[in-house]
């Protein structure tokens, strides 16, 4: 709903890469460009604002954050965000921040609201109920407009007309809003942050390191995914991250989704919200996947 009420046809918009695919469905569907900025991740998922630079033109409406990131299980520190600001302000650009993973973070790693840390970016925030509170078939979200300068005035008026022509959320969900938002114990937000990190490090420390060939942990910091960097150069009979997958489900009857959906191709995404028996059993299961794979190609080797 931001994406249609910004943007006009043929118009652009930044877009993060990986990034969840419903993005670009969005925009191209309304006739707009999407150009995409690179996530690194050698340096934790951060962006390529050097990159974004040169995507920008007098067309650029709008970047897209997302933060905790779906599918990397990154999180922003507020010096990077106060960077991502920078550019935004330079470029006269709105942020659509996608913060439907607020607060879901590990430990060391803090999420920030990028809205707090301006006055003068326009920011478009999107949160809901789904993620937090485990109730993804609730699907209730909402848009915070943080516009202090009142640039996004007819926006404003836009985003209220497109929500008429979206059914809501049913009147008992909306109901239980402000008790689940107001009345919600603390303990629970830490206890679910701790549960999801304790989840996550029972299927990562299985696959760390050296001990799964052509398969390169990336440590996630939030949210409820992880990436896997796929080389498909160890395996004999595996040409890239989209056959790793499909291979692995066939044989190993584990699901990961290919990188390719978030033009990610040389990873996967797995989700680590499994009971953690399950999740060692599924590392084990990779892991024995990569070891069949490469064994050929180290005994050619050794020939």
């Amino acid at each position: 709903m931001a994406i249609e009420t910004l943007l006009n046809p043929g118009e652009n918009i930044l877009l993060p890469a990986p990034g969840f695919p419903l993005y670009e469905c969005c925009a191209t569907s309304h006739g707009a460009e999407c150009r995409f900025y690179d996530l690194l991740p050698e340096k934790g998922w951060t962006a390529d604002i050097k990159g974004m630079s040169e995507l920008v033109d007098a067309k650029t409406r709008a970047i897209v954050i997302n933060n905790p990131s779906n599918p990397c299980g990154s999180v922003f520190s507020e010096a990077h965000l106060k960077e991502i600001l920078k550019f935004a302000l330079e470029h006269r650009l709105v942020i659509i921040a996608d913060e439907i993973y607020a607060n879901i973070t590990f430990e060391k790693h803090k999420f920030t609201p990028i809205a707090s840390l301006s006055t003068e970016v326009p920011v478009l925030s999107i949160g809901g109920l789904a993620k937090q509170y485990c109730v993804p078939g609730w699907r209730v979200g909402w848009i915070l407009i943080h516009d202090r300068n009142g640039i996004l005035k007819e926006v404003r008026d836009g985003l209220l007309r497109m929500s008429r022509l979206i059914l809501g959320a049913n009147s008992i969900v909306q109901h239980s809003i402000p008790s689940i938002l107001h009345k919600t114990d603390k303990t629970y937000y830490k206890n679910l942050n701790l549960q999801l990190q304790d989840q996550a490090e029972a299927f990562i420390s299985e696959l760390r390191g050296v001990k799964v060939p052509g398969v390169k942990v990336i440590e996630p910091q939030g949210a409820m995914y992880c990436m896997l960097e796929i080389d498909s150069s160890k395996f004999h009979d595996i040409k890239d991250a989209f056959e790793f997958s499909q291979k692995l489900l066939n044989e190993e009857y584990v699901f990961v989704l290919p990188g390719t959906c978030f033009r990610a191709p040389r990873h996967v995404r797995c989700v680590f919200l499994a009971p953690k028996k399950i999740l060692k059993e599924a590392a084990a299961r990779i892991r024995t996947f990569c070891i069949r794979h490469t064994q050929k190609l180290e005994t050619k080797d050794a020939g």
